[in-house]
C-alpha cells in the first residue's frame, strides 16, 4: 500500500513534548513527500471529522512549543459500546472518508487502547506513541513530558522550601499521580523532600508521618516538606486507628472508576493531612518543647504540572518518538507502538505497551526514600 496522507491525534490529558512529537512527525513525512492531516480533540475529532492541514512551512521549531495545537480531549469512542468490533470499523471509516492512509496516534493507556482496539478488530494502519506525564505505561521506560513536570514539582519543593524556612512552617505539597507515583518519588528525592507518599506503598499516618516530624523537630529541624501523590492513602489499620476527618466510609462514598474501584484521588489527600495533623496537640506540644510553632498548610500542584514548555530533554526525545512512528509508518509495521528501551527508540505492539507499570518494592527510588527521611534526623541526634 502507498501512503499519500498520514492523519495525527492527541488524546488525554496534555503535556510537554506534545508538539514535539508532532513536530518530529512532520519532518520525516516533508521529507518522504508525505501529507499530514491533524486530527483536532483526539478520538472526538475523528467522530466528528474535525481536522486541519498541517503545513511544516507554518510550523518553525514547533518542537519547543508546549502543549498540542491539535488540542485534545478523553473521548473514548469504546466506552459502553456493545460491539468493539463494529465501533473499529466506524472509526477505521472514518479515516478513509478523509482520505488518510494512515493514523499516528498520541496518548496514553486510553488513547492507545482505542489505537489497539482498531488495530485488532479492523486491522487499521495505526502506530501509537506513548505519553502520560504520569510515566506509568508498561511500554517505555520514560514518556515525554514526565521530566519537564518532575523538574517543574523539585523547583516548586525548592521555591517553598524557603517560605517554610523563614516560617518554621510543615509544607504538605500534592503532586499529581492517581495510581502511580513516579512523579512524587522522583521530584521528591530530587528537592529532598522529608517525606515522601506514594500511592504503591499505603502509609501509616503515624508511623510515616507524625513520628517522623516528631524526631525531625527533636533533632533540631525547624521546617518540614511532605511530598505525597495525590493518590496516596493511609493503610486499613492508620485509617482505623489514625484518622478523625476521614473513615472507611469516607473511601465507600467516593466516586467509582471504571473497575468499581474508589477514586481515591477524590479524597483531597494533601488537605486531608494538614487536617490531620492540625488536630495533634502532642505534636504542637513537641514542636513548642523545641522552640517552633506547629503550622501546618497544604499546597497543590495540579495543572501546573501540565503547563510550560518542556526540557530539553522531552524536546529531544519527543522529536524521537515523531521520527520513529512515521518511520514505522513508511515500513507498514502497524499495530506497533514506539518505545525507550533504554537510549534506544523500539517497536512494541500496541497490546504490551498500553498495559500499566508501578513502582516496585524493590526500585531503588525506594531505599533512597527511606534513607533520606531516616538518615539525616538520626546524624543530627546529639
Amino acid at each position: 500500500m502507498t501512503i499519500k496522507k498520514i492523519g495525527i491525534l492527541t488524546g488525554g490529558g496534555d503535556c510537554p513534548g506534545l508538539n514535539s512529537v508532532i513536530y518530529g512527525i512532520m519532518l520525516k513525512a516533508y521529507d518522504a513527500g508525505i501529507e499530514c492531516v491533524g486530527i483536532l480533540k483526539g478520538w472526538k475529532g475523528l467522530i466528528e471529522n474535525l481536522t486541519i492541514p498541517l503545513n511544516i512551512a507554518e510550523q518553525d521549531d514547533l518542537h519547543t512549543i508546549g502543549g498540542t495545537i491539535l488540542y485534545t480531549s478523553r473521548t473514548n469512542p469504546f466506552k459502553g459500546a456493545e460491539s468493539k468490533e463494529k465501533v473499529a470499523h466506524v472509526l477505521v471509516d472514518k479515516l478513509e472518508e478523509l482520505g488518510i492512509d494512515a493514523l499516528i496516534a498520541i496518548g496514553g493507556d486510553d488513547t492507545l487502547s482505542v489505537a489497539d482496539a482498531m488495530c485488532k478488530y479492523a486491522n487499521a494502519n495505526v502506530i501509537g506513541c506513548p505519553k502520560t506525564i504520569d510515566n506509568d505505561l508498561a511500554g517505555t521506560h520514560y514518556t515525554f513530558g514526565f521530566w519537564s513536570a518532575v523538574q517543574l514539582a523539585s523547583n516548586a519543593m525548592d521555591n517553598l522550601t524557603t517560605t517554610a524556612r523563614s516560617h518554621q512552617r510543615v509544607f504538605v505539597v500534592e503532586i499529581m499521580g492517581r495510581d502511580a507515583g513516579f512523579l512524587t518519588m522522583y521530584s521528591g528525592i530530587s528537592a529532598g523532600a522529608d517525606i515522601i507518599l506514594i500511592p504503591e506503598t499505603p502509609f501509616d499516618f503515624e508511623k510515616d508521618v507524625v513520628d517522623v516530624l516528631r524526631n525531625r523537630v527533636n533533632a533540631g529541624y525547624t521546617y518540614h516538606i511532605i511530598a505525597t501523590s495525590e493518590g496516596a492513602y493511609p493503610k486499613n489499620e492508620s485509617l482505623e486507628r489514625d484518622f478523625k476527618t476521614i473513615s472507611k466510609a469516607t473511601i465507600a462514598k467516593l466516586p467509582k472508576d471504571a473497575y468499581g474501584n474508589p477514586l481515591l484521588v477524590k479524597l483531597n489527600i494533601s488537605k486531608i493531612l494538614v487536617d490531620e495533623l492540625n488536630l495533634r496537640e502532642d505534636l504542637k506540644v513537641e514542636f513548642k518543647n523545641n522552640g517552633v510553632e506547629f503550622e501546618c498548610r497544604s499546597v497543590v500542584l495540579g495543572h501546573t504540572m501540565r503547563a510550560g514548555t518542556p526540557n530539553s530533554f522531552d524536546r529531544i526525545l519527543g522529536l524521537r518518538f515523531g521520527l520513529a512512528a512515521m518511520t514505522l509508518v513508511l515500513e507498514g509495521k502497524f499495530g506497533n507502538m514506539v518505545s525507550l528501551q533504554g537510549n534506544k527508540i523500539e517497536m512494541i505492539p500496541l497490546s504490551e505497551g498500553v498495559k500499566k507499570k508501578y513502582i516496585t518494592t524493590d526500585n531503588d527510588k525506594m531505599e533512597l526514600r527511606d534513607l533520606l527521611v531516616k538518615i539525616r534526623y538520626l546524624s543530627k541526634q546529639k
